[in-house]
């Protein structure tokens, strides 16, 4: 799989959290979806931290793997 640290304008998309983070913080990843990627990043981080992007069809690949 290949992932790509952006620095893109992605203030567009809406991220995701998963519910078992809760609301009191902790180490969280976010996800967005856009039109041709996937968005990943740091939930502690958001405001100035790293996302990767990652391909689609990449990451409906990690996915499948993540859940056998």
């Amino acid at each position: 799989m290949r992932a790509k640290q952006v620095s893109e304008n992605v203030d567009g998309l809406r991220w995701f959290k998963s519910s078992y983070s809760g609301s009191g913080g902790g180490d969280c990843v976010e996800v967005a979806a856009g039109l041709d990627a996937v968005f990943v990043r740091d939930s502690k981080a958001v405001a100035d931290g790293p996302m990767l992007r990652i391909g689609r069809g990449e990451w409906a690949t990690f996915v499948a793997l993540a859940v056998e």
